[in-house]
């Protein structure tokens, strides 16, 4: 099973400190989207199947991520930003499909 690249975990991991400072109400992300921060920014194995929700969360948001970035926003003030970034940030798609086409998908 693949483990995120460091420019990956990186993002992972400035976005949960960032994330940590502010105040409840300005914090993006579901548990789901916190546990796969926490995943990437340890360095944990990434299975298929979490690769596959990945790509399906990652495609998804795509659109808001850029709206907002293109807004002049940043992981600070868009939760858009936060959340995008607790799955691995914008270079993640593209990891992601390396990865699955490795593994046949």
């Amino acid at each position: 099973m693949p483990v995120a690249p460091d420019y990956i975990r990186n993002v992972a991991k400035r976005v949960l400190e960032v994330r940590a400072e502010l105040p409840p109400s300005r914090r993006a992300g579901t548990p789901v989207g916190i546990a796969r921060a926490n995943q990437l920014a340890n360095g944990d194995n990434i299975s298929v199947q979490t690769l596959l929700r990945m790509r399906s969360y990652l495609s998804r948001a795509k659109q808001n991520y850029v709206e907002a970035k293109n807004r002049g926003l940043t992981r600070k003030d868009s939760k858009a930003i936060q959340a995008y970034e607790l799955w691995g940030g914008p270079r993640a798609l593209a990891w992601v499909n390396s990865e699955l086409k490795k593994a046949g998908r």
